[in-house]
Order: C-alpha cells, then structure tokens, then sequence
C-alpha cells in the first residue's frame, strides 16, 4: 500500500559534493533535481502529500554562500512550478516563519499559494525556515492570542501544516538517524526510515525500498491489535 503522505528530510548534499571534490553548493543543486524526480514519482504513484525538508531555522548558521545558494534554488524551483502546477495537477505549500526570506521569495510562494487554491492534485509541501519546537511554540503563542485552551486539537489548527495529515512514512537519507527538529509534532506516530544513501543519489528505487519497508511495519498507534 502506498502511504498517502510521505515526509523526507533530505540529507547529504554536502558529503555527496565533498566525496567528488566539488563545492558543498554542487551537492545541493544535485539535490535539488532529485527532489523534482522525487517529487514527480511520487504523484506517478498516489502519494497524495510529500514533505520536504528544504532549509531549517538552525541552517542560517551555515556559509553565507551557502544559504544563498540554497535561496537561489529555492526561488528557481518556486519559479520553474509557477509555470507547471497547472499544467501538472500539482499544488505547492511552504512552511514555515517566511517572514525572513527574501521579498522575491515571499512573492513566489505567495503565487504557489494562489494557484493551489484553484489545482487539484497531489500536494507538496516545502519547508523553509522551517523548525518543529518553533512551530509548536508558535502555535501554543497563537492559542493564548485567540482566547483558546492550550489542547490538541487547536494546536493542530494552529500548525504550519494545519489541513494537512501527519505523514505516515517520514524517509531520512544521508546515514544519520534522528529526526533533527523536523514535524515534531506531527510525526508522533509516522514509521522512520534511515538509509545510509545520501539525498544526491536517492532514486525511486530507493523510495520504493522505503516503502516496502513501511508496508511490513504494523501500525497501532498506541493500541493492540
């Protein structure tokens, strides 16, 4: 059975450049063609939700360099989308405080967002300036603002990801095995996957391990079956 959201930390692109000799910047471009192939595979296949893991609150301590370059890509997939989520039947989400980026930035996901509203299809969901304590913290904040009770559900309404199921795989590529402040909250129950594969190198034969893996796993969700 394919899981009908899947969440990736995407991993590796800079051990992936560094082991050929190439600027870390190299690893992330490379990276990002693999999700595009990702990203495609999965609507080939009913994944109705994919989440990514693109650039987290604590990335901004990384090179300077390297945070634009990642900017950049980030704003030429927002563009390349622009033109195809129609065309596709593919909606695009950012999540995450975006109030740092860029304004060019802001206007392109501003315009994803728009053309989301009227595509159906699978959706995939970005995270930029992305971090699970921030989020849930946030959250809580916006509780106290609107006069609520501090409870699960208005938490859940008051996520990033609110309207959107919690992932039921959560994939990390690069050899490392932890969870790296990512959907906190919402992955409480998803199964994990670690693969000693970096991101760069990630195939749909790859995703499809990680789901077979998934599809052996018994899912109670705290009961007895």
């Amino acid at each position: 059975m394919t899981p009908k959201h899947i969440a990736v930390i995407m991993d590796g692109n800079g051990r992936w450049a560094r082991r050929r000799g190439l600027p870390r910047t190299a690893g992330h471009a490379a990276g990002a063609e693999v999700f595009r192939k990702i990203a495609t595979y999965c609507k080939d296949i009913g994944v109705e939700h994919l989440t990514v893991y693109a650039f987290s609150t604590e990335n901004w301590k990384r090179p300077e360099g390297e945070v634009s370059t990642i900017m950049q890509l980030l704003e030429k997939y927002l563009a390349e989308a622009i033109e195809k989520m129609e065309r596709d039947g593919v909606r695009l989400r950012v999540l995450g405080d975006i109030s740092a980026l860029s304004e060019n930035l802001r206007t392109l996901i501003a315009r994803t967002e728009e053309i989301s509203r009227r595509v159906e299809g699978m959706q995939a969901n970005i995270c930029i300036n992305y971090g699970g304590r921030d989020e849930i913290v946030r959250a809580a904040a916006r509780c106290a603002e609107d006069g609520v009770a501090v409870t699960e559900e208005n938490i859940n309404a008051r996520l990033y990801s609110a309207g959107i199921p919690d992932p039921d795989l959560v994939i990390r590529p690069g050899g490392e095995t932890r969870i790296s402040n990512f959907l906190l909250w919402q992955s409480a129950y998803s199964e994990f996957y670690f693969t000693d594969t970096l991101w760069p190198d990630f195939t749909p034969r790859e995703l499809d391990k990680a789901i077979a893996a998934y599809n052996k796993r018994e899912r109670r969700f705290g009961g007895v079956k």
